[in-house]
């Protein structure tokens, strides 16, 4: 068979005659057809692509006896890439990707997997496995050993609750604090008791008005335990679950809460620049 060594033309075209289906035919330079324009109606396979044609252009790194000088690299592109899709997915990946720079987007990120960061990853995140980020912490000098620091992280829950504890009076009342008064829901209070010493048929008697607490053992004898008092704060009633992207897609009212990430804690970093609630 006949070859071709080389070809020297202002625009090669391949496809049918008649009708002839050539696109670039608008692809001007001025009034001209730009120089070395290509133009194909079929699918195209440039290297060691397999037969399957998943695509238009398909590409596969093997090509003849050249060798990329980057092993296994089939595309190489400098300058920007932009992808249209009118259905299906735009960019489909089988495998690791790398990235230096940064992604902006103005979508949801679905991770089926984990996500790791070797910085820190902060805002609201819609957790499906793994452990979420954006705890609140407090970080503070260690108080016994110099040279370290103690990290310790906020206690979370479906409730801003409020607690007290201590160890119960000899006559076994629990005096509450008198700013509870208006400050906490009385219907909500619940109260933990901890024996010490042997055990004890405690139980709450009765709470009073909000302001004490009654405890009684069953069998008679001394009470000798701790306490723990736990109590929702009043006007302070959330929605835990809801739709959305974003803190700023909260349902219920706002104005009584303040959300790390969104009402504070929005910082910059001298590699990356965003607001928290960004991610």
């Amino acid at each position: 068979m006949a070859g071709i060594r080389d070809v020297v033309s202002g625009k090669i075209y391949i496809g049918p005659e008649d009708p002839k289906d050539d696109r670039s035919k608008t692809t001007l330079n001025g009034d001209k057809e730009y120089e070395g324009t290509l133009a194909s109606t079929g699918p195209a396979f440039i290297g060691g692509h397999s037969e399957d044609a998943k695509g238009v252009t398909n590409l596969g790194t093997a090509a003849a006896d050249f060798k990329p000088n980057v092993k296994g690299r089939a595309l190489d592109i400098e300058g920007d890439v932009k992808i249209v899709t009118e259905e299906g997915t735009a960019l489909d990946i089988e495998g690791n990707t790398v990235q230096d720079g940064d992604t902006n987007q103005t979508g949801t990120i679905t991770a089926s997997g984990n996500i790791t960061t070797e910085s820190k990853l902060i805002g609201d995140i819609t957790q499906t496995s793994g452990t979420p980020p954006g705890c609140k912490v407090f970080d503070l000098p260690h108080p016994n050993i110099k040279g370290y620091r103690l990290r310790h992280a906020c206690v979370e829950g479906p409730e801003a609750a409020i607690y007290v504890r201590g160890k119960v009076s000899l006559d076994g009342i629990i005096e509450l604090p008198d700013y509870w008064q208006n400050f906490v829901d009385k219907e909500s209070i619940t109260v933990h008791l901890t024996p010490v010493g042997a055990f004890q048929e405690l139980f709450v008697d009765r709470i009073e008005y909000g302001k004490r607490v009654y405890i009684k053992n069953q069998a008679g004898g001394k009470i000798d335990a701790y306490y723990q008092v736990w109590a929702d704060r009043l006007g302070h009633d959330m929605v835990v679950e809801y739709e959305g992207v974003s803190v700023a897609d909260y349902p219920g009212d706002s104005s009584k809460f303040s959300a790390a990430g969104h009402d504070y804690d929005v910082r910059e970093d001298d590699h990356a620049h965003y607001r928290t609630t960004d991610i």
